[in-house]
């Protein structure tokens, strides 16, 4: 049967990751959106929370808590409840973790995973989308064919965060029929990074293009090792990250708007209490707790080890429709008021608005 109740240990986790977001994150998210940096102490305070080092297990210098996707869908929404794009920044070390402790071979996880346990952040990242109209993960055109002990890889890719400041790369590519992934170090012959994209939301995350020349890279690299993996499964965490991500926008965008409802007054009574708004409200606040119990459910399917690829990709599509109609609808409750940078109603239906591109920016 699917629990839907937290842990003690959930709970507090998520109550400490909430007030870190609410007192750390969103004073410093209009800031960040206006200059398009997120200052570099809030990846440092963020990091002594010690997130990452608890899933990875005491072999590696970790903790050893071992990996939920319930407990990190639940740090993915508070983390995305105080800014969504410092939300993805900080937790972008577990786009390498992640795979690694899952699918990665013993070599891998013995060279990488103690990088991500020490007191220095290393953002990290990954590369899926690209850069055409008619993108489909099934029919990926980034490539990789056997040369020699190891991959060429050539293709392109977009949307890549943190790209410029990244030490590992996790690249999606299609070998033969298969999807596989490739772990590449800053610095890899053959991995250039374009420019860095302007986006209409996420303007506080530096997302950049990547181009992969003749990129060779020894058979170590592929996860899983020289056999490789299935990596289908990874992209079901990622969707699962993504709805937890929406939820915690949208739940923002809600609270905020609730309560301008409440304390405005128009012709002798506050707004909330008008029908039209008050059922608008009503509505986003069952959108906002569906779409939450979708992502617990593909999470909780993951955790127990149960096939979760209709779940997974339902809570992701269900996750991207509700965020924008819930941040339209708080920037409505506003009215003039939603428009102008005042409010943070703006930011979050811009950055809402980028759900239906977002695929592999997360991972719970």
């Amino acid at each position: 049967m699917v629990s839907f109740e937290m842990s003690d240990e959930q709970k507090l986790l998520a109550d400490t990751v909430k007030r870190f977001a609410s007192k750390e994150l969103r004073p410093n998210a209009r800031i960040s959106d206006e200059s398009g940096i997120i200052p570099g102490s809030l990846n440092e305070k963020a990091w002594e929370l010690e997130l990452i080092p608890n899933f990875i297990a005491e072999e590696y210098g970790g903790y050893g808590a071992g990996h939920s996707a319930v407990t990190s869908a639940l740090i993915a929404e508070e983390m995305a409840y105080g800014d969504l794009s410092m939300a993805i920044q900080i937790l972008s070390p577990a786009l390498i973790v992640v795979p690694v402790m899952m699918l990665g071979s013993d070599f891998q996880k013995r060279e990488l995973l103690p990088l991500y346990c020490g007191r220095k952040f290393r953002p990290s990242t990954v590369g899926f989308l690209e850069p055409r109209f008619d993108f489909d993960r099934n029919t990926i055109q980034t490539r990789a064919a056997k040369e020699g002990e190891g991959y060429l890889l050539n293709g392109h890719k977009c949307f890549v965060p943190l790209a410029a400041q990244a030490e590992t790369f996790l690249i999606y590519a299609g070998l033969g029929e298969r999807l596989e992934g490739f772990l590449l170090p800053r610095g890899t012959a053959g991995l250039r990074i374009g420019e860095r994209e302007k986006n209409m939301g996420l303007k506080a995350l530096p997302t950049y293009e990547i181009m992969l020349e003749n990129c060779w890279v020894p058979s170590e690299s592929r996860l899983g090792g020289k056999e490789g993996c299935d990596v289908g499964k990874l992209l079901h965490y990622h969707c699962v990250a993504c709805a937890a991500m929406a939820v915690g926008v949208a739940k923002a965008a809600y609270e905020y708007a609730r309560d301008y409802a409440k304390g405005r007054v128009a012709f002798g009574e506050p707004i909330a209490s008008r029908q039209a708004i008050a059922f608008m409200l009503a509505e986003m606040a069952i959108e906002v707790d569906a779409t939450r119990l979708l992502a617990w459910e593909a999470a909780w399917r993951l955790d127990n080890g149960r096939e979760a690829n209709r779940e997974a990709y339902l809570a992701k599509m269900y996750a991207a429709d509700m965020v924008l109609k819930v941040t339209d609808g708080a920037v409505q409750v506003l009215g003039g008021h939603g428009y102008i940078r005042e409010h943070p109603v703006e930011l979050w239906l811009r950055n809402g608005r980028g759900f239906y591109s977002f695929e592999t920016m997360a991972i719970a």
